[in-house]
């Protein structure tokens, strides 16, 4: 199974792109948010979720880690095939589609062209825990990243690696965290609600 694909592009499209790689050609239906981001020539890289029905088998693509989960997240849910989740990916991002879900935004999904009440709704039903599972998850923290300062710290610092795992820049969540009066008994859960408070105005 396809996983990860680096090759030359051959061809770019809003839909779709082709990339050769060792002399083979593949074809990837992509979603807007990946396709401003690739190259109109030369070397590309994009993670794959590659799925299997009896009649066809299909690779999709995506610049980042977190669209791909997230799309094999929409996938998964009942009535929302490949299309209708390519869709959503092209209309929202990954942090605009968790922070809708997490926030329980059904005017904000149904922003998305073909999305209806009943289908936000849905999505909020069967993604809301998961995407705050996520958000409240420990993530470790890259060796990239700076040291905490002593503002940001236990669950500040969870906060802050979930803002990042739900698409947002470090350097913008951790600005937002610094300036927020965080003591040692605001929970995580609360540290997050009001950092997206804060990102979204």
């Amino acid at each position: 199974m396809i996983a990860l694909l680096t090759g030359t592009m051959r061809h770019k499209s809003p839909e779709h792109v082709i990339i050769e790689a060792n002399g083979v050609g593949y074809s990837v239906d992509i979603p807007l948010s990946s396709y401003y981001g690739l190259p109109e020539e030369g070397q590309a890289t994009l993670y794959i979720h590659t799925h299997v029905r009896e009649d066809t088998l299909r690779l999709y693509g995506f610049l980042t880690l977190a669209e791909k989960e997230t799309f094999i997240l929409l996938i998964g849910i009942s009535g929302i095939g490949p299309k209708a989740a390519l869709n959503i990916l092209s209309h929202m991002s990954c942090a605009d589609l968790h922070q809708a879900l997490f926030n329980e935004d059904v005017a904000r999904l149904t922003t998305v062209p073909g999305i209806g009440k009943k289908t936000a709704e849905r999505l909020i039903l069967e993604l809301h825990e998961k995407i705050r599972k996520l958000a409240t998850a420990k993530n470790s923290l890259s060796k990239e990243q700076e040291p905490l300062t002593p503002a940001l710290r236990d669950s500040s610092a969870d906060a802050l690696s979930a803002l990042i795992s739900l698409g947002y820049k470090e350097k913008q969540a951790r600005g937002v965290l610094e300036k927020m009066h965080i003591d040692a008994h605001t929970s995580t859960q609360e540290i997050l609600k009001q950092a997206l408070q804060h990102l979204t105005r």
